[in-house]
């Protein structure tokens, strides 16, 4: 018999899936709560192109903060469809940015009809092209797709 205090939400979370994938399912947990104890808690927010997302936010301790944001900011890379200018994965806590990732924006080739021929025309149609990137990018909504929510939740293995 093991007798040893660890943290609810670790419990919650992880440890008794684990325990039974371990055992193969022989072995079995009990607990008892043993009060409240201060720690180092902070909030780590989720920023899409500057903007919070709330369903993301999470409150952690504060030395697995680091770890947590730049495997959350991996995995939403993986998750979240290319669009036509640059997506901004941000983690922060406490106000400063503890991991960044960029999905790379798609680029359609404008310049496919203009074969040969003068250079300013190809010119012309890829400043054209940037100028639309850059009104996008104001204006443009980061489509969050359910899946991003289920792999932030299921932790790794």
């Amino acid at each position: 018999m093991l007798k040893c205090r660890l943290p609810m939400a670790e419990i919650v979370t992880d440890f008794f899936d684990k325990l039974k994938s371990k055992s193969q399912g022989f072995a079995s947990f009990d607990y008892e709560e043993a009060g409240y104890d201060a720690s180092d808690l902070v909030k780590m927010e989720v920023l899409l192109n500057g903007e919070a997302v709330d369903a993301l936010a999470a409150v952690m301790h504060k030395s697995s903060v680091v770890v947590a944001g730049r495997e959350i900011a991996s995995r939403l890379k993986d998750v979240i469809r290319r669009q036509l200018f640059d997506i901004i994965i941000q983690t922060t806590a406490n106000g400063k940015i503890v991991a960044r990732e960029t999905v790379k924006q798609l680029r359609k080739n404008v310049t496919a009809k203009c074969y040969g021929g003068d250079i300013t025309r190809k010119m012309k149609l890829l400043n054209k092209q940037k100028e639309g990137k850059k009104r996008l990018k104001r204006i443009g909504k980061v489509d969050l797709p359910h899946e991003a929510f289920l792999t932030i939740v299921k932790r790794a293995e």
